[in-house]
């Protein structure tokens, strides 16, 4: 398990559906050991954006239900993300939801004002931000410097103190402000989120 032995690390057991998953204490740096590409490009990049972070380290993840403990533990919910898209797969979106919120593709088609959408392939996801399906993160924005990728927020997210994600990896999450993100990491990255009421 990343991070068990490092000494002053305490480790943070839980038992979710008869697995034990492991959470890290709360770090304030950037790892110090070898991370995926853009995992590592997220710390540089808070790190020059001035933004601050708390981040925890822990077993894989594939669900929202996974993530509750994680969110405990750093004390700011891990937000649900999704991408999806038209039918022409001209207009790629990705929607930043409440954990436990039911993403409504009807209501989400008419209000950015077209016919359908529905959810992304792996592939489309993995060509415009890196990720796949299960680690699906606003962070994969950092491999869309063209903006092809629109970000749109639901409104109780946009409204939280905290914002928390995984960087890029889902065996790493983290929390920030939501205000850094929505006012400093996202127009730096060359993308202005569309806040809306889902």
């Amino acid at each position: 398990m990343r991070g068990s032995t490092l000494p002053q690390q305490l480790l943070y057991f839980i038992i979710i559906r008869g697995k034990r998953m492991y959470i890290s204490d709360i770090m304030t740096t950037a790892p110090t050991d070898e991370r995926g590409a853009l995992e590592t490009k997220v710390y540089q990049e808070l790190e020059k954006l001035n933004i601050s972070y708390e981040r925890v380290d822990n077993d894989s993840v594939e669900s929202m239900d996974e993530c509750v403990e994680i969110s405990n533990k750093l004390g700011a919910e891990i937000r649900k993300t999704i991408v999806c898209c038209n039918r022409q797969k001209t207009d790629f979106y990705l929607v930043i939801l409440p954990a436990n919120k039911r993403f409504d593709s009807k209501l989400f088609a008419a209000m950015m004002r077209t016919a359908r959408v529905s959810f992304a392939s792996a592939e489309d996801m993995e060509n415009l931000i890196g990720l796949t399906p299960g680690e699906a993160s606003v962070m994969g924005i950092l491999n869309d410097p063209e903006g092809k990728i629109q970000v749109v927020i639901d409104k109780a997210v946009a409204d939280a103190e905290w914002f928390a994600c995984n960087p890029g990896a889902n065996t790493t999450h983290i929390r920030f402000k939501t205000k850094q993100l929505i006012s400093n990491f996202l127009p730096a990255e060359g993308h202005k989120p569309e806040i809306i009421m889902l």
